[in-house]
């Protein structure tokens, strides 16, 4: 399968949760995420891809100075708009793109370094962040909205799927 379409496929998963999520339940509190929120998550998700968009343009990506937009992770019409604007960038991509990575660990002081990566590799990890984010969006789906239909693959790993399938064809 091609990045792109792995990709898209995580999109339309949560596109698809947040059509079918009520607003109330979009931003209320769940007591298993630590009162956090449906919403909360995927802007969370969501802007790791918006911080890859912005470091493809400027050709540095730093995803601990994404916006944190109060508006995404309140307003559900607004997550589908940047899932759909996702959507758009990804499929425009045709090319692998030398980047930088900016990161810092340190608690205590906004310093970073800067690691050589390419626009590939942020897609996979991106990719991977997204799927561990849904895993709790899941969780969160079963206490305050239970009524969403979820696919059954929804935060789970491909590679989990895989081991699954071949433990269930060995018997």
């Amino acid at each position: 399968m091609h990045l792109n379409q792995a990709c898209f496929n995580i999109l339309d998963q949560l596109g698809d949760l947040v059509s079918q999520i009520k607003e109330g339940d979009y931003c209320k509190p769940i007591e298993t995420l630590s009162n956090s929120t449906i919403g909360q998550h995927i802007r969370h998700t969501l802007e790791f891809f918006i911080c890859l968009e912005g470091g493809f343009q400027s050709g540095t990506i730093n995803y601990d100075r994404r916006a944190h937009d109060k508006l995404i992770e309140t307003d559900k019409f607004l997550g589908l708009s940047a899932i759909n604007r996702i959507k758009d960038f990804v499929q425009n991509q045709s090319e692998d793109r030398s980047l930088k990575l900016e990161v810092g660990y340190d608690v205590s002081k906004d310093e970073f370094i800067s690691i050589a990566t390419n626009y590939s590799r942020e897609l996979v990890y991106n990719i991977e962040h997204a799927v561990h984010h849904m895993a709790l969006i899941k969780i969160g789906v079963r206490e305050a909205a239970s009524y969403i239909n979820l696919p059954p693959d929804f935060g789970i790993a491909a590679s989990t799927i895989r081991y699954k399938e071949s433990i269930e064809s060995a018997h």
